[in-house]
């Protein structure tokens, strides 16, 4: 029999940051504290720029986006946000979404499995993502358990369980 194997990632759908980053600019397009400030949320390139007239105000924008980004199931791990700077007359606020595992982070989590998983289970660093493979499917179960007790600074998800 073959052996079972899972690839760990950290992906975000682009589709549902760009229905995120829209539904708070209409919230905050709407909303009576935001009213006549110069508030905003776009895409500037790659990144995500907030603007308001006050390092209060561009905080609570990030904040908006931020709630938007948990109910379409983002993890804020993802999200790297700077803190406010102030520009002419404008605080800004320039945020960018975090994609794949670096080698590190890849190797720390080999590391877990290696020292805390069930025998038996190997992982190997293919790229940004992470191949974790066994001859049982329980102990593959039993991995992806111990990896969602940790604490990452980054977000993960399993795919291409077979």
């Amino acid at each position: 029999m073959a052996d079972s194997s899972f690839d760990i990632v950290s992906k975000v759908e682009r589709q549902e940051v760009d229905n995120a980053l829209n539904q708070a600019a209409k919230e905050i397009s709407q909303r009576y504290d935001f009213k006549n400030v110069g508030a905003s949320i776009s895409w500037s390139g790659e990144k995500i720029l907030m603007e308001a007239n006050s390092e209060e105000r561009v905080k609570a924008i990030l904040d908006v986006f931020e709630t938007k980004l948990i109910k379409r199931g983002i993890s804020l791990k993802a999200l790297d946000a700077g803190e406010p700077q102030l520009s002419g007359k404008e605080y800004k606020i320039f945020a960018s979404i975090e994609e794949g595992i670096s080698q590190e982070n890849a190797k720390k989590v080999a590391k877990i499995i290696r020292d805390e998983g069930p025998k038996g289970v190997k992982a190997q660093v293919q790229g940004d993502e992470l191949r974790v493979s066994s001859k049982s499917r329980d102990d593959l179960q039993a991995v992806q358990a111990l990896l969602k007790g940790k604490d990452f600074d980054f977000a993960l998800q399993f795919v291409n369980y077979r």
